[in-house]
């Protein structure tokens, strides 16, 4: 027998990358661990900034439309 804690993840659209982000584009929707983010404000809106280790998962149209997979990645 054992326990297991659940965790929520958070779902958000990507507004802008860095210059070395390698996975996700801007327009992907992404799920995250909302524990493991930071928050910023900037004109009156707040963005949640993310490390690309800390992604769950993306679901990105350009990938879904190729046909070969389903839009969903690790």
């Amino acid at each position: 027998t054992f326990a297991v804690q659940l965790a929520r993840a958070a779902g958000a659209r990507v507004v802008a990358v860095g210059q070395n982000v390698r996975t996700v584009e801007v327009g992907d929707r992404v799920l995250y661990d909302p524990e493991d983010r930071a928050e910023v404000e900037v004109r009156a809106t707040a963005y949640v900034l993310l490390r690309e280790r800390d992604i769950h998962a993306v679901a990105a149209e350009r990938l879904s439309e190729s046909g070969e997979a389903t839009g969903l990645y690790l």
